[in-house]
């Protein structure tokens, strides 16, 4: 692991400090797993939207799906 410097503001460090405290972890590991989940948070946000935009480019046909109606079988009926 490498050490980084970060400038916060006092109010952010407080609002940490007090959330690693109830956590009984360290500042590092809270702001290491924060970071993760917004990279990954990220990371979803663009795969949707290359999802988003595959499908206006190329939307779904009206029968596109239903080679699939007949293996709907939930046994139900």
């Amino acid at each position: 692991m490498r050490t980084i410097q970060m400038t916060l503001d006092e109010e952010l460090i407080e609002s940490v400090d007090n959330i690693v405290k109830e956590l009984k972890t360290t500042r590092s590991a809270f702001t290491r797993q924060a970071l993760r989940q917004a990279i990954l948070s990220l990371s979803l946000k663009q795969q949707e939207k290359r999802h988003r935009e595959g499908y206006e480019l190329h939307p779904v046909t009206v029968d596109e799906f239903s080679v699939w109606e007949d293996e709907q079988n939930w046994g139900d009926k």
